[in-house]
C-alpha cells in the first residue's frame, strides 16, 4: 500500500479527517471530518482482491446512509434548539448513525460482508481506525437506552455469529463487534477506559492479520496445512488467538479485567454475567480453531524449526506474539506499582 504515492496520499487524508471530527467544536465540523475520511477510504479499498468494488459500494451507500442521518439529526437540533422532544429524537438519530458508522449491532449487517471482499491491510483500516471517530463521538453524547441496547446485541451477535464461520474475515468481523460490546462498556463508565480497551484491540486485531496478510490466508481450514512443519508458529498463532478473545494469562484478558472491575464496582451484575457468558462462547470458537490445529496435524519431531526466523516478518510476528501472550504480567505488575 505504502508504495503507491496516490494511496499515500489518500492515506494522509483518511488520518486527517478523524483528527477533524474528533477534534471538531460544531456538529457541523464533525460531519465534514466523518466524509473526508470515507471519500479518502474510498480509494484505498479499491485493489487486486475480487470483491473490493462490491465491497467499496456497499461500504459507501452505508455511510452515506449514516452520514445523511447524522446531516438531518443536526440540521433538526440548529432548527428546534428548545423543543425537548425534537431534541431527544435528534440525539437519538446522532446515537443511531454513529452506531451505524461503527458498526455496532443492531447496526452490524453491512460490516460482514464488506469485510469479506477486502484485503487485509483494509480489513484492519475497518475495524481499528474507521472505528476512532464514531466512538469518540459516541463517547460525547452517550444515550443510555441506546447504549444498552448495543452493548446486548453487539456482545449477543458477535459471540453468536461466529459460531458457523469458515472464514477467518468474517470471524475478525463478529470478533470486533463483540468487542465494540465491551468498549460501549467501558465507555459509559470511564472514557479513559474505553480508549485502554481500543488500543489493546488495535494490538491483539494487528498481530493476528499481520500474519494472515504474510502468509495469504483467509479460510480456517488453510491454518492446518500452514503450521504444518512448524510447531514454534503454531503455539504462537493459538496464543495470538486466544489473546484476542481475552483468555486470563495472555495480554488480552487485561482490558477486560478492567471492564469487569469497573462493573462490578457499579453493582451491573446482570450485564456483567451476560457479556462472560457471551465471551466465553467467543472463546469457544478459537479454542475450536487451536484445538483442531494441534491435534489434527501433527507432522514434525523437533520443536524447534529456526527457518522460521530467517525472514524479517517473522521475527516481527514473534516478538508481537511474545508481548501479546506473556504481556499481562508485566502489565499488572506495573498497574499494582503505579
Amino acid at each position: 500500500m505504502l508504495n503507491n504515492s496516490s494511496k499515500m496520499m489518500f492515506l494522509s487524508i483518511l488520518i486527517m479527517g478523524t483528527f477533524v471530527s474528533i477534534s471538531a467544536n460544531s456538529w457541523l465540523s464533525t460531519w465534514m471530518g466523518l466524509e473526508i475520511n470515507l471519500l479518502a477510504f474510498i480509494p484505498l479499498m479499491k485493489d487486486d482482491k475480487l470483491m473490493s468494488t462490491e465491497s467499496s459500494l456497499k461500504y459507501f451507500l452505508i455511510q452515506t446512509l449514516a452520514s445523511l442521518m447524522f446531516l438531518f439529526s443536526i440540521i433538526l437540533l440548529l432548527l428546534n434548539p428548545n423543543n425537548i422532544n425534537s431534541n431527544f429524537f435528534a440525539e437519538m438519530m446522532i446515537f443511531s448513525s454513529l452506531l451505524l458508522k461503527s458498526g455496532s449491532a443492531p447496526f452490524h449487517f453491512w460490516f460482514p460482508s464488506v469485510m469479506e471482499g477486502l484485503s487485509w491491510m483494509n480489513t484492519l483500516i475497518l475495524m481499528t481506525w474507521q472505528k476512532i471517530a464514531p466512538l469518540m463521538l459516541i463517547s460525547y453524547m452517550i444515550n443510555m437506552p441506546l447504549i444498552i441496547m448495543s452493548i446486548i446485541f453487539s456482545s449477543l451477535i458477535g459471540a453468536l455469529g461466529g459460531l458457523n464461520q469458515t472464514s477467518l474475515r468474517k470471524l475478525m468481523t463478529y470478533s470486533s463487534i463483540n468487542h465494540l460490546g465491551w468498549m460501549l462498556t467501558a465507555m459509559y463508565s470511564n472514557n479513559t477506559l474505553w480508549m485502554i480497551y481500543f488500543l489493546f484491540y488495535v494490538f491483539l486485531s494487528f498481530s493476528l492479520i499481520f500474519l494472515f496478510n504474510m502468509y495469504k490466508i483467509s479460510q480456517i481450514n488453510q491454518l492446518f496445512s500452514l503450521f504444518f512443519y512448524s510447531k514454534i508458529l503454531k503455539f504462537f498463532f493459538c496464543f495470538n488467538l486466544l489473546s484476542l478473545g481475552g483468555l486470563p494469562p495472555f495480554l488480552g484478558f487485561f482490558p477486560k479485567w478492567q471492564v469487569i472491575q469497573m462493573l462490578s464496582m457499579n453493582n451491573q451484575l446482570f450485564l456483567l454475567i451476560f457479556m462472560l457468558m457471551m465471551s466465553l462462547i467467543t472463546l469457544f470458537f478459537y479454542l475450536r480453531i487451536s484445538y483442531s490445529s494441534f491435534m489434527l496435524n501433527y507432522y514434525e519431531i523437533n520443536w524447534l524449526n529456526y527457518n522460521i526466523f530467517k525472514t524479517k516478518n517473522m521475527m516481527i510476528f514473534m516478538i508481537i506474539s511474545f508481548i501479546s501472550s506473556f504481556g499481562l504480567f508485566l502489565i499488572s505488575s506495573l498497574y499494582l506499582l503505579f
